[in-house]
């Protein structure tokens, strides 16, 4: 218990060190564009869209698909977007957020009662990044992650008792979630010329696309600019939703250059995922992203990522999608093929500068 307490980030940034452990510094050639997240959110440039939901099942046809095309066209331009007017209440984020707030601001020791256990594959639970990757790099976060829906697959097991109504409101907004990305995919396929169902169905449906919650705390970095709280990456989510308490953090490869999402009141994030890039073919983009620390608020943000079931569906270029003159792009491959390449592939490439 005592070398897993002290790997916690949450633990060193409390115990006063003025400089941070050479495993969370970065290596050279990315120092040089981690700048003070509170500057970079205030520059003027390209900006994540912002797309208003609120006429995405609207009864005019002609109002529905000027909505459809602002998504449609975010989704191609960027992958990333604040959604607002989504139809989740405000009210049920406020208490998530609060709910997820409570249980980090336990003492480490509390928290250490729901500790995962990555090398035996006990993969939920609170934990910190493990490296994985020849360099032993760390990243300056602790986080706490569960399977949140199908309701039938979770394991409550694990999930926080403290707070008490921490079981209830998750469950509520993960079934919100749910409704919300059934919406979304919905959408994204009639914008590709398909059957509305066509995504969802593509991606495992009510039955098999598990929702994972990611609640990512990011503590008081001393050295903010020699760490990240999370390394670049695209998911491999179809589509990822994202809270956050108001910090920013959030950083897209846009057109060349690193760009910082600003903090949009009363929005989710989402993101599109690798599964929606390869079965789209390309058309939809998964972004590269990346998380900033700072020294003066801690962050925190809750990612819930939709997924694919491991082996059950082959993810490739849907045929309607492929033509001679658009090759398919990706090969075929399971979602745990595609997760394995991936790691594979880090290892071999670095990331952008």
């Amino acid at each position: 218990m005592a070398t897993r307490v002290a790997s916690r980030v949450e633990s060193l940034a409390s115990s006063g060190i003025q400089s941070i452990p050479k495993e969370y510094v970065r290596p050279q050639e990315e120092l040089t564009n981690i700048g003070d997240v509170f500057e970079e959110e205030k520059k003027e440039g390209p900006q994540v869209p912002t797309i208003d939901l609120k006429e995405i099942d609207s009864p005019d046809e002609v109002v529905r698909a000027k909505c459809h095309e602002t998504l449609k066209k975010a989704a191609q331009e960027w992958g990333v977007m604040h959604l607002v007017n989504h139809g989740i209440p405000q009210d049920l984020i406020d208490r998530l957020k609060k709910a997820g707030e409570t249980f980090f601001s336990l003492p480490i020791e509390e928290k250490e009662k729901y500790a995962n256990d990555q090398e035996s594959g006990k993969i939920q639970g609170y934990g910190s990044k493990l490296a994985n990757n020849a360099s032993g790099q760390l990243e300056w976060e602790d986080y706490f992650f569960h399977l949140v829906f199908p309701e039938d697959k979770r394991d409550l097991s694990i999930w926080p008792k403290k707070p008490c109504d921490y079981t209830e409101v998750t469950s509520e907004y993960a079934r919100q979630l749910r409704g919300l990305a059934t919406k979304i995919l919905g959408a994204l396929s009639l914008c590709l010329g398909l059957e509305e169902g066509r995504l969802e169905k593509e991606v495992g449906g009510m039955e098999e696309l598990l929702l994972q919650l990611k609640i990512n705390y990011y503590p008081i970095c001393p050295q903010p600019e020699l760490a990240l709280g999370v390394e670049a990456h695209t998911d491999v989510s179809s589509l990822t939703f994202l809270l956050h308490n108001m910090v920013p953090g959030l950083q897209l490869y846009y057109e060349g250059k690193w760009i910082t999402a600003k903090c949009v009141p009363d929005s989710i994030l989402m993101h599109i995922g690798d599964t929606i890039e390869i079965l789209s073919n390309g058309k939809y983009k998964s972004i590269l992203h990346r998380g900033l620390v700072n020294k003066e608020k801690v962050r925190i943000s809750w990612a819930v990522f939709c997924e694919p079931p491991k082996e059950k569906i082959i993810l490739k270029p849907l045929p309607e999608l492929v033509t001679d003159a658009e090759p398919a792009l990706f090969p075929p491959r399971t979602f745990a093929q595609h997760i394995q390449h991936k790691l594979f592939r880090k290892t071999q490439e670095g990331v952008p500068n």
